[in-house]
């Protein structure tokens, strides 16, 4: 592959096919927050499903390095580009990959709920590793402007917003009925659906994405034999992949590991289920008003410097919302938004540059070691982001249990656990800011200056190899 900046000018058109991208992702990976109530209120299986998910994280563990270091020493030439040709694959999958996750079989004995659950992850995440892996690593191969990758970076964020909003708002509309509880064979066939629908956003990135950076240069006149071990030990070496990776963990602490306890605190503690979804979608707006001035204010300020203050802002925010008075009425659920709108607003100035921090640490990955290793940097940061969508919902939901839990109860909880959600909430939320405080502005070294003499060098060394 050679670069061909003249063939096709950066524009919108990248943007929108890159945002399709993620929501064709999050078409699949938004059901995962309705897994555990799946699991537990539908399917029965409560501290088992803790269980289950701990138990699939061994699959995670060897799924997404492999398939990245595979990508990585995948050397045939594709006609459109490598990266491309995975998406397509992992995008057919997809299409069933979401439903296996919620084959609706309740009475079936327990052993058989196991071979049903892990045998229905394990197709659906290889498949959205096949797909979200390869997706990643395209941003720095798009362009190798800063400006065009924050703008990348926030409208991937916008992708996996809608992504997520059009399920987190018309998904409690579907499947819980009036009285709160949830209707299993609906989920089921609103996966199938969605995946569909992510199938046909993924055709439409295919088709419209242009590569425009050389992929194939290394410092040395003999190009090193891959190596996953080597590779592995320069991404922990990696400190801008290190802290971007404990951010993302942090987000996703937040965002899965207290997905199931909001769905118990709307279905006990408001009494309203249906309403979560729009409650959810109105604490996105700080996100999506930040969106289009992203690309102005890290030309001006820096990816560091805004992830970093929005990361303070987040911490702000969730203590707030766990030191109010936030009681079962009205008054309470304003509190709730306003403090959510808040934190959003935090987590939406770091979601709108994350991606392009992690296009930044594939770049900083070569500049120390000569090597780009997209595929397999990419990989374990998904991975490790996967340890964090995956253990903590699991020890979150050890922990609901210990304080009153009980799945088959439903939306009928008792008032102490009911309680006792409202503040489990609020307290993972805290810890997963104080988690993205940490690796943005304590481990993430690349600021506007350094980043600068980063590209700089990377410029001049592609210059002589030609």
């Amino acid at each position: 592959m050679t670069t061909n900046n003249e063939k096709h000018k950066f524009g919108m058109i990248d943007n929108l096919a890159y945002a399709a991208g993620d929501f064709g992702c999050n078409m699949s990976f938004a059901l995962k927050g309705t897994m555990a109530i799946f699991w537990t209120q539908f399917m029965g299986m409560d501290l088992w499903y803790s269980l289950l998910l701990v138990i699939v994280q061994v699959w995670d563990a060897i799924n997404d390095p492999l398939i990245g270091s595979m990508i990585d020493a995948d050397k045939h030439e594709y006609k459109r580009n490598k990266f491309l040709q995975y998406i397509w694959v992992g995008s057919i999958g997809l299409i069933v990959g979401g439903a296996c996750c919620f084959l609706p079989f309740p009475n079936a004995p327990v052993w058989a709920k196991f071979i049903i659950f892990i045998a229905g992850y394990v197709v659906w995440d290889a498949f959205y590793t096949v797909a979200n892996v390869p997706y990643g690593s395209l941003l720095g191969l798009i362009s190798s402007d800063p400006g065009d990758r924050a703008s990348l970076s926030a409208f991937r964020s916008v992708g996996s917003l809608v992504g997520n909003m059009a399920p987190m708002v018309i998904l409690p509309m579907i499947i819980y009925d009036s009285n709160n509880q949830l209707v299993g064979q609906r989920v089921f066939f609103a996966a199938l659906l969605m995946g569909f629908l992510g199938f046909l956003c993924f055709q439409f990135m295919i088709s419209k994405t242009v590569i425009r950076v050389e992929t194939n240069v290394t410092l040395n006149e003999e190009a090193p034999k891959f190596n996953v071990i080597q590779a592995m030990s320069n991404f922990l070496k990696n400190r801008p992949a290190v802290g971007a990776t404990l951010a993302a963990m942090g987000m996703f602490l937040g965002q899965q590991g207290a997905a199931t306890a909001v769905t118990v605190m709307f279905q006990s503690y408001f009494k309203n289920a249906q309403i979560s979804g729009l409650v959810s979608m109105f604490a996105m707006i700080p996100i999506l008003l930040f969106t289009p001035l992203a690309r102005k204010m890290v030309n001006k300020f820096g990816k560091k410097e805004l992830a970093t203050a929005g990361a303070i802002c987040s911490v702000i925010a969730c203590a707030l919302m766990l030191i109010l008075p936030i009681t079962p009425d009205g008054k309470g659920m304003g509190i709730y938004v306003v403090c959510q709108l808040i934190n959003s607003l935090g987590l939406g100035i770091y979601s709108t540059v994350s991606w392009a921090m992690m296009g930044d640490a594939i770049d900083y990955n070569e500049w120390k070691t000569g090597n780009r290793e997209e595929g397999t940097v990419y990989a374990l940061h998904s991975f490790f982001r996967k340890l964090a969508q995956g253990f903590g919902p699991a020890l979150a939901l050890v922990v609901m249990v210990s304080l009153g839990y009980v799945g088959e109860l439903g939306a009928n909880q008792t008032p102490e656990t009911a309680l006792n959600m409202r503040y489990l909430v609020a307290a993972l939320y805290l810890f997963s800011a104080l988690m993205q405080f940490v690796g943005l502005g304590l481990v993430f070294n690349l600021n506007k200056k350094n980043l600068e003499t980063m590209q700089a060098e990377l410029a001049a060394r592609h210059a002589v190899k030609g």
